[in-house]
């Protein structure tokens, strides 16, 4: 007897459908609101004045993230005195409101953390019933700008470790991402206030926690003034004494350097880009919308606790100018593959296939342009393990193994593919990509009043090669 229509559509012939596919979706994890409060110091403690520093609702930020294509994002607020009170009894209502006006949109809570002995990092709480009490803990307990009168006890570096720690034990853990790790340098090529050993001493004691760095800081408009001019005097990323390297920070962009090192001990330390939106440029500030110029891509279902384990995992890659919108990166080798963020063992005999599917978007950006992939990079370097020293910052044995360019690639429509073989190696090694729609081989320091739209990148997030 054949089946009757409503066995046909009966919810056990549903189930025994395949699961959807993961897909590439693009999201911002750093991004202020107007509970990014200024103060009012005339009053003991100082008071909050909504929208002293950013101006937006979340709603808006939702929308305009919404309108640029971003799946995803994080409300990211910035803090002071009794802040934490702020966040739980003004940011997160309203954002409970904006996931109801904007549901299209995955949005996390979290704020922008005052890091304990270092500069700013993102916080993002998983999606639970007591998501903002336990964003309220965390700041209550840990910003170093909490307390009144100021606390220097909460400004140093073991208090970030005590902070991290107590996340790593939470039934579930929040990430952690360093905000614009070089910003803060006093010179081209130094640290400020997040060092190398900083940064390891992290990961260190919260390794699902403490995973990775921004690539790309936000504030990449600043050199654009109200009527779409440049200003001269205007740095990429508000990094004024060491410059971004085609606006990313020079942590990351600086090939065999700190990134590099960090990979070269086989951490799984991943990086990022996003808006850092608290003014839109076209009003005075130095920022874009969420989405319209730099993206994170996760690749993930649409749904909150896949991203964060996207994110996690270090299935990321991170674009400018919506150069690229699909970045496929496969090795394989006897008979196993592995992706971005993932592991593939491979023999001590075993060569390497590595094959790249990239989609180089036809459709015109943000700024109305439609860039084109110039050249494409396969970087690989060597995982030698932990370093004895932590302030190293870089790995002598990474290089550039492989440029692409359109007479070595295959161009269908928007897809670009690519590929070719690493010889076989007794040692562990480490290989990312890179593309970018210029003519440098290596990014170059963004002098001020750079047009960001001209200088376009995109970086993949590793795959580990180990020999079994």
């Amino acid at each position: 007897m054949g089946l009757t229509v409503a066995a046909a559509f009966a919810p056990a012939a549903v189930a025994q459908q395949p699961p959807a596919e993961r897909a590439w979706i693009a999201g911002d994890h750093h991004i202020h609101s107007r509970y990014s409060v200024g103060w009012d110091d005339s009053t003991n403690p100082p008071s909050p004045i909504i929208g002293g520093d950013a101006i937006y609702p979340i709603p808006m930020n939702a929308l305009m993230a919404k309108h640029f294509g971003l799946r995803w994002m994080v409300a990211t607020d910035h803090g002071g005195p009794n802040h934490s009170r702020v966040n739980l009894e003004m940011a997160y209502p309203e954002l409970l409101m904006s996931r109801e006006v904007v549901p299209e949109v995955i949005q996390f809570f979290g704020m922008e953390f005052d890091t304990p002995g270092a500069d700013h990092s993102s916080i993002i709480v998983p999606h639970t019933h007591d998501e903002g009490e336990r964003l309220h803990e965390l700041e209550s307990g840990w910003s170093k700008r909490e307390t009144w009168p100021t606390d220097i006890a909460r400004n140093t570096e073991p208090k970030m470790i005590e902070a991290l720690k107590f996340m790593r034990g939470l039934e579930r853990p929040p990430l952690v991402i360093a905000h614009h790790p070089s910003r803060s340098a006093a010179e081209v090529g130094g640290y400020g206030l997040d060092r190398p050993e900083e940064l390891r001493a992290w990961n260190d004691a919260a390794p699902e926690v403490a995973v990775g760095m921004e690539g790309a800081p936000g504030h990449q408009a600043a050199a654009f003034t109200p009527d779409g001019t440049l200003d001269p005097r205007g740095a990429r990323g508000g990094y004024g004494r060491n410059p971004t390297m085609g606006g990313f920070d020079p942590m990351t962009a600086r090939l065999g350097g700190f990134w590099d090192s960090m990979l070269g001990e086989g951490r799984r330390w991943w990086i990022t880009a996003n808006s850092d939106s608290h003014v839109h440029w076209r009003e005075g500030g130095s920022d874009f919308w969420p989405g319209e110029f730099s993206k994170t891509w996760v690749l993930a279902h649409p749904e909150y606790d896949d991203v964060l384990d996207g994110i996690r995992s270090g299935r990321v890659f991170v674009s400018t100018g919506d150069l690229v919108s699909e970045l496929w990166v496969t090795a394989s080798a006897g008979g196993e593959s592995a992706e971005t963020g993932g592991e593939l063992e491979v023999g001590p005999t075993d060569p390497v296939q590595i094959a790249l599917r990239i989609r180089d978007p036809e459709t015109p950006n943000a700024n109305g342009d439609e860039p084109r992939v110039a050249r494409v990079d396969l970087i690989v370097g060597e995982v030698h393990g932990p370093l004895t020293d932590p302030t190293i910052d870089t790995n002598a044995t990474t290089r550039v193994v492989r440029r692409f360019t359109d007479a070595t690639w295959s161009r269908e429509g928007e897809w670009l593919t690519m590929s070719t073989t690493l010889e076989a190696s007794e040692l562990d090694r480490y290989l990312r990509v890179r593309g970018t729609n210029g003519i440098e081989a290596e990014p170059a320091l963004d002098p001020r009043g750079e047009d960001p739209w001209d200088d376009l990148w995109f970086y993949s997030n590793p795959i580990f090669l180990t020999v079994r």
